[in-house]
């Protein structure tokens, strides 16, 4: 289980990085079609959204009767279904604001070595009972690991989408 979702982290990450690179500090900060968010307000969105998770995972927790791994498939789909799109819940709504790549890709690095952490040195196992996910509920530690990197792979997606946008002089 700890190997496994390690390496779906950094993986993850490394395809966010990647896809990241594909932008200019210029391009960050512009909007590639109407009603879209800025690639820098993506990446944003996906900062603030597994930000914090190690005072998550060290707060609240409890070992419930049941599996580890019991909603991955149900977090699976929601994340990575394409054709579903969904308002972002305000906690997590990016700021409109001028991004510096360097900050942003700084920061995603911070949170993949938190993540990277928590998959090696805690007890997957534990339910996090401070943390919920409307229609789905409390998460176990391996399951909110999970669902940040689902998470994360569909908005790297997204930005792949922005960046043929931009490339395409689709912009606004």
């Amino acid at each position: 289980m700890k190997a496994e979702i390690k390496e779906e982290i950094t993986t993850t990450f490394e395809k966010l990085n990647e896809t990241i690179s594909l932008f200019t500090q210029e391009e960050i900060n512009r909007i590639p079609f109407e009603g879209s968010w800025t690639p820098g307000q993506v990446i944003r969105h996906v900062i603030k959204s597994t930000s914090g998770f190690p005072e998550v995972c060290d707060s609240n927790t409890k070992k419930l009767d049941q599996p580890a791994d019991a909603k991955i498939a149900s977090l699976k789909e929601i994340f990575l279904n394409l054709d579903v799109k969904y308002d972002s819940p305000d906690f997590i709504y990016p700021e409109t604001a001028a991004y510096n790549k360097a900050d942003l890709l700084s920061k995603l690095e911070t949170i993949r070595n938190e993540m990277l952490n928590i998959a090696e040195n805690y007890d997957l196992t534990l339910t996090c009972m401070d943390f919920e996910i409307p229609g789905v509920g409390n998460l176990t530690i391996y399951e909110l690991l999970n669902f940040a990197v689902f998470h994360t792979q569909r908005h790297t997606f997204q930005l792949k989408n922005i960046s043929s946008a931009l490339k395409n002089n689709n912009a606004v």
